[in-house]
């Protein structure tokens, strides 16, 4: 058949062989061939040419009993035919199913894909946030008082990715938050650096509760995440001011020094200033959000008991746990890295709108700021300029020293984190799961989607009242406000826990230095009979 197709490709074959021996090497094939080679020759017949056309078709039986002649090569190629639609079985469903698909009406696939998406959307996108914290007072707490923690996260239909998350929210935000009219104060710091402190307390109650919030990498006040909360905080009657890093805020820098997520000194100045200025029965919280999370995070571990004397409750918002695994993380292709160099960029800007402070101090030092205006990325940033001035020999050492995920158990201070499981900053394997379950004062929170300072919900975004900024109110109004008392009664049992837990430490580190020391002496003693 397959030669007859190709002498004669205007006939139409109205049957499908699926087995070249079915046609050829059968005689019912060749009557079949025959009849069929006659309805095809007559449909070219014209009265005027009969006899040429009955000479014509008995040319082509000819040719076609000469290659009924040849069983055997018929035979390898029925074999080879059968092997070939055996093994393209697969292939054929798969073209099958192309071609069903390929005449649905085109309202029908849209309908399935939606179908499929709100399937996704439900069974992998909205989920309940896990909390990882300890059995104990601060879970059960938190469990009881702040009811967003026990309901599903619903992010935005539309836009569950993670880095349209970040993008989208911070476009979103920018675009219909007004700017905030703060009351600026400039702090004179020790060694004679200056920041600004934002402070928003108009139509306050005077012991209206107070929160301190720390910007992220390059935010100020006017940042659009940093509003949200200002807004959120505001409305429901909190005071709030805002730590405006070194050189930024439109502040002038008075000494070379800038400011890194490692050092709390800073911190540890604004905080007594804060607690000094305001009215001894306010209580005083503090929210870090990205960077601003790891210097936060950093002074509550380091100064963990003057923390808890200033600060009745801690939170953070996108803190990059581990920064080795969050700068890696900023550096994947494409999109990831795409964010990293924005932030570099910022870094860069920072630097340069006080580039003639630096250009005299650094002009015969190691440090060339010309190199680090040029810096693609915030590792390279950080290598260059931050570790140097801050005295690291390496950019490792100084992340090292900034990462937070190790140091939870030194935390005094009942602290709630709010981290998303697609954080493009960093991965979800570096979120300390298991170190916040074995710590007295630390609860973390995991939405499954969010991105980095994103957490937008509902059909289209509401600017104000986010998921962000509504954990973040439920927290602090039950825990700074704490008009039934309950919340300082489980902050003193959770530090009683604590307590123990050190004491249990510091006993347990007694006795590993005690066997040290006689296994020390044990082997001296052997060394001085040889």
């Amino acid at each position: 058949m397959l030669c007859a197709l190709a002498r004669c490709p205007h006939l139409k074959v109205a049957a499908v062989y699926y087995n070249l021996s079915d046609l050829l090497c059968t005689s019912r094939g060749c009557a079949v061939l025959a009849v069929r080679l006659q309805s095809g020759s007559a449909g070219r017949r014209s009265s005027s040419s009969s006899h040429y056309h009955h000479h014509h078709q008995l040319r082509e039986l000819n040719e076609n009993r000469e290659l009924l002649s040849r069983p055997s090569r018929c035979r390898v190629q029925s074999s080879e035919l059968a092997v070939r639609t055996f093994h393209s079985e697969p292939v054929a469903m798969f073209y099958s199913m192309y071609a069903y698909l390929s005449n649905l009406p085109r309202l029908h696939v849209l309908g399935l894909a939606i179908i499929a998406y709100v399937v996704y959307y439900l069974i992998q996108v909205v989920k309940r946030p896990i909390i990882a914290c300890s059995d104990g007072p601060f879970k059960q707490y938190l469990i009881r008082k702040v009811p967003t923690l026990e309901n599903k996260y619903w992010p935005t239909f539309w836009c569950v990715e993670s880095r349209a998350q970040t993008v989208l929210a911070s476009l979103l935000r920018s675009k219909s938050l007004s700017r905030v009219n703060y009351r600026r104060e400039i702090l004179s710091l020790t060694d004679g650096g200056e920041v600004a402190l934002d402070w928003m307390d108009e139509d306050c109650n005077v012991n209206a509760p107070c929160i301190l919030i720390l910007p992220g990498l390059t935010g100020e006040s006017q940042a659009e995440y940093i509003k949200c909360l200002v807004f959120a905080a505001k409305q429901s009657g909190m005071r709030v001011v805002v730590f405006n890093n070194r050189g930024l805020g439109g502040i002038e820098l008075k000494t070379p020094r800038l400011y890194c997520a490692a050092n709390c000194e800073d911190l540890c100045e604004v905080v007594q200033h804060v607690r000094r200025v305001l009215p001894a029965e306010c209580k005083l919280g503090a929210t870090g959000i990205s960077m601003g999370g790891l210097i936060l995070g950093n002074y509550l571990a380091r100064k963990s008991e003057e923390a808890r004397s200033f600060l009745s409750a801690a939170k953070i918002i996108s803190v990059p746990w581990d920064v080795h695994k969050g700068s890696a993380s900023i550096e994947k292709p494409v999109i990831n890295s795409l964010l990293g160099r924005h932030l570099a960029g910022s870094l860069c800007r920072t630097l340069r709108n006080h580039l003639d402070i630096y250009r005299e101090i650094y002009q015969d030092s190691d440090i060339d700021i010309q190199r680090i205006l040029r810096c693609k990325t915030i590792k390279e940033f950080d290598e260059l300029f931050t570790a140097k001035q801050f005295g690291y020999a390496h950019v490792n050492d100084y992340y090292s020293d900034a990462t937070l995920h190790n140091k939870l158990d030194q935390i005094s201070v009942p602290l709630l984190c709010l981290s998303a499981a697609d954080d493009p900053f960093q991965p979800l394997d570096a979120i300390p799961v298991k170190a916040a379950n074995q710590c007295t004062h630390v609860a973390i929170v995991i939405t499954a989607r969010g991105g980095h300072i994103g957490f937008l919900e509902g059909w289209w975004p509401s600017t104000r009242d986010q998921y962000m900024g509504r954990l973040f109110t439920e927290y602090f109004t039950k825990a700074l406000f704490d008009e039934d008392g309950e919340f300082q009664h489980t902050s003193s049992k959770m530090y009683e826990r604590f307590q123990s837990k050190q004491a249990l430490a510091l006993t347990a580190s007694a006795l590993l230095l005690d066997k040290k020391v006689k296994v020390v002496e044990h082997l001296d003693h052997k060394v001085k009979l040889m």
